[in-house]
Parts: structure tokens; sequence; C-alpha cells
């Protein structure tokens, strides 16, 4: 049998209700308080990136979540034995909107220390940047919306996800003239 994690080392996937994850984790917190389970269920995240878009020429900025449908919970819910901690099993199991455990038909398994350790970082990197909602491909036209080529035809040469940046060619005095653009200032053809 595999080692169990100590109690605050447990992480654990929880399938919820999609749609349902923020009010989800909203009632366990609440719950923790007033059930007084801060000894038993430490942190529970619904993990968000945030994204941006432009709509009729105005920048705006969103969260969405980036694993719909799921929570990620920090809880002591299995002993050294592996066996359940009934009192932390049935105080997930009965919060409203919460299906059961991923991965799992009848015992939950926490997740590896190292998958932990590489969700974590990714909630981070995803919740500080912010990432464009709409997804351009080399060799697509597109339209200038911000900047002095507005309204401007251009064809993405190059696209730098991490900055969030194209390089757009555009026709400038009859040349094609390569221009460095942010995915906001920047709009599907219609």
């Amino acid at each position: 049998m595999a080692l169990i994690p100590e109690p605050h080392d447990q992480w654990y996937v929880v399938h919820v209700l999609s749609g349902q994850e923020n009010k989800v984790r909203d009632n366990i917190a609440r719950r923790i308080d007033s059930e007084e389970m801060g000894d038993v269920v430490f942190e529970v995240l619904v993990p968000t990136e945030r994204v941006s878009e432009v709509k009729k020429g105005k920048k705006s900025e969103t969260k969405r979540k980036f694993f719909p449908g799921y929570i990620i919970a920090n809880m002591h819910l299995l002993d050294e034995e592996g066996g359940l901690v009934d009192r932390t099993w049935y105080f997930i199991q009965e919060t409203h909107g919460v299906i059961g455990f991923a991965g799992t038909k009848d015992k939950p398994i926490p997740m590896r220390p190292r998958e932990v350790e590489s969700m974590l970082v990714q909630i981070k990197e995803r919740e500080e940047s912010v990432k464009p909602k709409i997804a351009y491909d080399v060799g697509e036209t597109i339209k200038v919306s911000d900047g002095p080529f507005q309204n401007q035809p251009g064809v993405i040469e190059e696209i730098d996800t991490e900055k969030g940046k194209l390089l757009v060619s555009v026709t400038v005095f009859g040349r094609p003239t390569p221009v460095e653009l942010e995915y906001w200032q920047v709009e599907k053809e219609a």
C-alpha cells in the first residue's frame, strides 16, 4: 500500500456541480467555522486564471476557472492506516453541490506531492499573468483595433504567448512592416 501523506500534506480533487465551484468553496469555508472543522479541513481552492479580451474597442479582464467542475481541497481525510476520517468524509460529502472525489469509486486517493507542488505553482502563475481569451495563429489575418495602425488589416507573423504579444505585418506606404502589438490591440477579422 502507498504511504499516506501527513494530514497537512493531503490534497484532493473534489468533483462539484459545474458552475457551483465558488458557491461550494464558500459554503465549505462557512461550515468550517460553524462546525469547528478547521483542524481537519485546511484550505479549499478554485483555481482561476485572468483572461483579457476586447469587446467594442474596450479591454476587459475576467477570471475564468481552469478546472471547471472541480475544487482542490487540503484536508485530513485518510488516517495513517489509509482508513477514512469519517468526520472529514461526511463533512465534504454532505456539502451541497459536491458530487464526489475525482478519480475514485469508493475511497479518495490523495494527490502525489509532486502533483500538488506543480498544481500550486500553476495556480499562482495563472492568477498572476493575464491570458488572452482568443487564440491566434501564425499566418492569420487580423484587424488592428488600437494604436497608430487602428482599423488596418495585418497578418500575424509571430506569437509570444508568455508576453502576450504578436508580431503583425501591416502595410505602411505600400510595404509590409512588422509591428509588435499586444493581444488586446488586435481583433479577429469579421
